[in-house]
């Protein structure tokens, strides 16, 4: 992208822009790099304008919403405290960056218990106990922590599935039976792939486990249950460093705890552990 496209766009619209456009656009070209911080609710408190009229004038612009716009300013900023990391300035030393990645993700897993409660949690765990099979679902960065909570659930009695290609699994999800159980991890809870899997899950009355950072999203009307991660470093990016560790951890929990319900347990586990250790044989004879 050209340096300043963003703004350049913006000024070359200013004729056939409206009172409150205008007001909008003269507030972004004023201070673009406090604005690339600001959520759209501020820029609008700020106006005193609605949400809406903001969103609206970002598709004016020719992007998607308010946050694919905010991407584009940051990257033209590309302010590194903000792209890559809040805490982090470039003058800080590797073990000073260390711990504040370390402090960040420790807060995430703090942020999320705080969030979490017991109805939502049990009320996930009855949908998992009762499931004839349990998919995982997620694209882009969530599909690792999908591909990780397919592997544990691996262990337990449950028939469990997991494809990678995001396509396939919109394909899958058109599949899915009343008794199956959808887990949806999307962090921004506005991918459109990850939404469409829930829509279809919905659609095909199987159940759906959403976990994101944004319950508000699109992602949470076909959710049975919303799952909340959080990080502090969401206010400005729509990607988070620290919410994977956030997303992991309510898996974890959920697994553990459906583990220990779950009849037939031991056997499962004792199953993959003697897989693993064949294996693991099999490696040592050969070396």
């Amino acid at each position: 992208m050209a340096r300043n496209a963003v703004l350049l766009k913006i000024k070359s619209l200013m004729p056939s822009l409206s009172a409150k456009e205008k007001r909008i656009a003269d507030f972004i070209l004023n201070d673009p790099k406090t604005v690339s911080r600001m959520t759209i609710v501020e820029i609008s408190s700020n106006l005193g304008i609605a949400d809406s009229t903001v969103f609206k004038f970002t598709k004016k612009l020719g992007y998607r919403g308010y946050r694919d716009f905010r991407n584009n300013l940051l990257a033209e900023e590309f302010d590194p405290q903000i792209s890559i990391h809040e805490d982090v300035t470039p003058t800080d030393e590797s073990l000073t960056v260390a711990k504040k990645v370390f402090s960040s993700s420790a807060k995430s897993l703090t942020d999320t218990l705080a969030l979490l409660n017991a109805k939502d949690l049990e009320a996930a765990l009855d949908l998992l106990m009762g499931a004839g099979r349990i998919s995982f679902y997620g694209c882009g960065e969530s599909a690792v922590i999908a591909l990780d909570a397919y592997q544990k659930f691996l262990r337990s009695p449950k028939v469990c599935h997991y494809i990678m290609d995001s396509h396939m699994q919109v394909m899958q999800a058109s599949l899915l039976r009343p008794d199956d159980v959808a887990i949806v991890i999307s962090h921004t809870g506005a991918t459109h792939e990850m939404c469409a899997v829930a829509r279809l899950a919905k659609q095909c009355g199987a159940k759906v486990i959403a976990i994101t950072s944004y319950p508000s999203q699109k992602i949470s009307r076909y959710a049975d249950i919303t799952l909340v991660s959080t990080a502090e470093e969401i206010g400005y990016r729509s990607e988070s460093l620290a919410c994977r560790y956030a997303q992991l951890a309510i898996i974890d929990s959920l697994y553990t705890a459906m583990m220990f319900r779950l009849p037939g347990s031991s056997d499962s586990l004792g199953k993959i552990r003697n897989a693993i250790s064949m294996i693991k044989e099999d490696t040592e004879g050969m070396m």
